[in-house]
């Protein structure tokens, strides 16, 4: 079953959704898109050093994504706003990734594919390590859940309960790292950020819950990704970006009949 690419393709673009899910959530609520869109940036620079000293490019996409993360996260607050630091981190991971990539020895490497994704080409080791990916992701999050809700409504409330939230910023980051590290391959890293957001953004009128706005994250995700391949392959447009105007197109939907 898995020996078509189509096949390959659409699980991988469900782990994808699958994955960003719950992570997406918690970065539509503490405002942290641009903060996702910088980690998926910086990935640019881990495919660049990952193919320069051989190494698999899902090790140099996390190690660099956490590196920015946690650079971000030490920067902010001392003496500089989040907006400036953010624009600095993304903008400047973008430009030295592509200047990195373009200095590597050996044959030319199509940008293109890390950055709008080239989910066509997904092979069956790109599949296990999405999947696992995602249930790390899902671990992970299930694992801090009540801590990262406590921390996210009320920061002052967490420390009451001996809850520390930096703590649990830092295990978004890890997360978030996770989430850029697989997807970068489906989607691409300037429209990782879309997946993070959109679905997450088009289930909270819906949802009543915390819990329910994550499942309906997910179901959102993975209409959109199914929706997004189906049009690819009947009209001839990239994976990628069509799965990101499938879930911008359940968005709109979501504004106009959700729950206000």
């Amino acid at each position: 079953m898995l020996d078509h690419f189509l096949t390959r393709a659409v699980l991988g673009a469900v782990g994808v959704a699958v994955a960003a899910a719950p992570l997406g959530v918690f970065v539509v609520w503490r405002r942290m898109a641009y903060f996702g869109d910088a980690t998926a940036h910086a990935a640019v620079l881990g495919v660049a050093l990952a193919l320069a000293f051989s190494a698999p490019v899902f090790a140099g996409t996390l190690l660099i994504s956490l590196g920015m993360a946690f650079a971000v996260a030490a920067l902010t607050g001392r003496g500089f706003g989040p907006d400036m630091i953010l624009g600095v981190a993304s903008h400047s991971a973008l430009a030295f990734g592509l200047v990195a990539v373009s200095l590597v020895d050996g044959p030319r490497i199509s940008l293109e594919a890390y950055l709008f994704g080239d989910i066509l080409a997904v092979a069956k080791s790109d599949l296990l390590m999405i999947w696992c990916g995602a249930a790390a992701v899902w671990a992970l999050i299930l694992w801090r859940w009540n801590g990262l809700l406590l921390a996210t409504l009320s920061p002052d409330l967490s420390y009451a309960s001996d809850n520390d939230p930096e703590r649990e910023k830092y295990v978004l980051m890890l997360a978030l790292a996770l989430v850029v590290a697989v997807a970068i391959k489906i989607v691409g890293a300037l429209l990782i950020g879309a997946m993070l957001i959109i679905p997450a953004a088009s289930a909270r009128p819906f949802a009543r819950t915390p819990e329910q706005m994550v499942i309906g994250a997910a179901g959102l995700g993975i209409c959109a990704s199914l929706l997004g391949l189906w049009a690819a392959w009947e009209i001839d447009t990239p994976a990628g970006p069509s799965i990101v105007c499938a879930a911008a197109g359940l968005f709109l939907i979501s504004s106009l009949f959700g729950r206000r």
